[in-house]
């Protein structure tokens, strides 16, 4: 039971890096960034920072799939059995699991698209051109729209600590 609680405090503290990572930029990062000037400096800061937290978000990401799938694991989750029953997933549980794991789907797309097209493609863009401001406003929604589904994850996981 103990490595159970180890993985489940890993799991935690992945999602928190990720989730506050990408709420601190929200909230903290961008607003401050959005009155630097010049627009140059200002788009190689924005670049930067997307930089190191994609680094970072991905490893988290990783870690949460990995530790995501071992707490199914420990809980009993991984068997055929069970994921084959359509009592598990009508059940308070599954169910839960079924919004948690199409959530974590989602998000998955959503930040591919965010961290590998549409970030990078504003990033090559003029600074303050109208593209570049396009493009940033597309990565902007994106990053709501990951986030939204993030706090989606989080509801899903409380209920599933909570047997669903």
């Amino acid at each position: 039971m103990t490595l159970y609680y180890v993985n489940v405090t890993i799991h935690v503290l992945a999602a928190l890096l990720w989730l506050g990572g990408m709420f601190f930029l929200a909230a903290v990062g961008a607003p401050v960034l959005r009155r630097v000037e010049p627009p140059a400096l200002r788009a190689e800061l924005f670049r930067r920072l997307g930089e190191q937290f994609r680094l970072v978000g991905w490893i988290s990401i990783a870690v949460l799939i990995v530790t995501g799938t071992l707490n199914l694991y420990f809980r009993g989750v991984l068997s055929i059995d069970v994921l084959s029953s359509a009592a598990f997933w009508r059940s308070p549980y599954g169910g839960a699991l079924a919004w948690k794991l199409g959530a974590v789907s989602a998000m998955l797309v959503v930040q591919s698209i965010h961290d590998f097209v549409t970030g990078p493609a504003a990033s090559r863009l003029q600074p303050g051109s109208i593209e570049m401001l396009r493009a940033r406003r597309q990565a902007a929604l994106l990053a709501r729209l990951s986030a939204l589904l993030g706090i989606i994850v989080v509801i899903a996981a409380v209920r599933l600590a909570r047997g669903g």
